[in-house]
């Protein structure tokens, strides 16, 4: 459920989110190219009502998000679909991914697909959009 005036999402886990709202980095120090990854994953997370948003950036720059797919058909995490969005629009390869959500690590289907393309930078934010990690390969 959305709140008129300030946008605001009500997530099935009752936090929310608002997909305008700036990332709070508070705990890592982040780039401006990451926190606007960061950003997205957040939006994604936040428009869909998912339990996670993410987003990634290919090696061109060019940025995807998406949020997880729970379908009685179709299930992906939040990685796996930026990255299936990635791949489909011709990229080869990925500079950096940020999830948001619950986790402290990727789960291993997320951490298989980062590893197909050979992702150097993954991020971890909560749901507030603080970063809890951030590591490079």
């Amino acid at each position: 459920m959305s709140n008129p005036v300030s946008g605001a999402v009500r997530l099935p886990d009752g936090s929310t989110a608002s997909p305008a709202a700036a990332s709070p980095a508070d705990s890592i120090e982040l780039d401006a190219e990451d926190a606007k990854l960061v950003t997205l994953a957040r939006g994604a997370r936040g428009r869909a009502a998912a339990a996670e948003g993410a987003a990634v950036r290919d090696d061109d720059g060019r940025t995807y998000a998406a949020a997880t797919v729970h379908l009685p058909s179709l299930k992906l995490t939040a990685v796996q679909a930026a990255v299936a969005a990635a791949v489909s629009s011709g990229a080869n390869a990925l500079e950096a991914l940020a999830v948001v959500g619950g986790r402290t690590e990727l789960d291993p289907a997320s951490a298989a697909v980062a590893s197909d393309l050979g992702t150097p930078i993954v991020m971890i934010a909560a749901t507030d959009g603080s970063v809890l990690s951030r590591t490079r390969a």
